[in-house]
């Protein structure tokens, strides 16, 4: 009897419905702290990821054949050792669009309405009046990343009436996308941009990918929102763009280094908002990659394979 680990909590119903996706298997719910190593080497599938996974699951005796992340980012596992083990990985991508789409909007919205002034007027009490409050309606957004969450996005913006302009690895329609370039026309695109929301990925080609050069191509009113990876952005060019007013302001989930420690010059910028990569979170989180996981369970049980969201170790993601 084939074993299989799920090292995250599922309810009651969700773990009948794995039971039900995978019959004859010995199916194994619990923490890793609460399961023994032997177990850990004899998983066949892993739902999750912890230490004990790369220590008993990669070591020697192990048996894992497939390895399901719970979330969409792999660059923190050890991908060497899980291709050279012949393993299959996939990831959570697909759960995020819609929490990660709005916490862009809502980004985009406060710097927009100026909601991140009045908010800290509030806090001191003090009735500020302001003016240069813009619309979205009629801006343009490019989405560097354009993925799935990209196209959600893209979905939510053009129900504004905003233009969309999206970047990915190949310059293929996309849909919500008005136009989509590859990678190589990044600069001409910031150039065009209201808004820009980073949706990379961090690989080695995506690294440091916006410095000095691309935030002296984007227009001075534009503001330049990061929900994929700090360590696209070359933290020290960001500041000095902003400092500088070669942009308008920066909506950042995710920075370099992370957490961004107390004393940082991004906490004491006043037209930078911040909040602590929790863009993905969602109350419904749980449901979504359980119906992922169980989805790839099927064809897995089938075929010996899952369907979707494989990583190709190649590039990383």
């Amino acid at each position: 009897m084939p074993t299989m680990i799920c090292l995250h909590g599922l309810t009651p119903e969700l773990e009948q419905q794995v039971r039900d996706a995978a019959p004859g298997w010995n199916i194994v719910f619990g923490r890793p702290k609460e399961l023994e190593d032997a177990l850990f080497r004899e998983a066949e599938i892993v739902c999750g990821w912890s230490p004990a996974v790369e220590k008993e699951s990669l070591g020697e005796g192990g048996s894992l054949k497939w390895l399901q992340s719970w979330s969409a980012g792999v660059e923190k596992m050890p991908l060497d050792k899980l291709e050279q083990a012949g393993v299959i990985l996939t990831t959570g991508s697909g759960v995020h669009p819609v929490p990660m789409s709005e916490t862009a909007l809502g980004m985009m919205l406060a710097f927009s309405r100026k909601l991140h002034l009045s908010i800290r007027a509030q806090m001191s009490g003090e009735w500020q009046e302001r003016s240069g409050h813009t619309e979205l309606y009629g801006r343009t957004l490019a989405v560097i990343g354009a993925g799935e969450i990209g196209t959600e996005l893209g979905r939510i913006a053009k129900a504004l009436g905003m233009t969309t302009i999206g970047v990915r690895s190949t310059a293929k329609p996309t849909p919500h996308m008005d136009e989509v370039f590859g990678i190589s026309d990044l600069t001409s695109v910031l150039e065009q941009a209201d808004y820009v929301v980073n949706v990379l990925p961090h690989t080695s080609e995506t690294e440091n990918v916006y410095g000095k050069k691309q935030f002296a191509a984007m227009k001075d009113s534009a503001v330049f929102i990061n929900i994929g990876r700090g360590k696209s952005v070359d933290t020290d060019a960001l500041v000095d763009a902003l400092r500088s007013g070669a942009i308008a302001g920066a909506g950042l989930d995710v920075t370099e280094p992370e957490p961004l420690p107390q004393g940082h010059p991004l906490w004491e910028l006043e037209q930078v908002i911040i909040s602590p990569h929790v863009g993905g979170d969602t109350d419904r989180y749980k449901e979504r990659i359980a119906a992922l996981f169980i989805e790839n369970l099927k064809e897995y049980v089938s075929t010996g394979k899952p369907a979707r969201n494989i990583v190709d170790y190649g590039r990383g993601y």
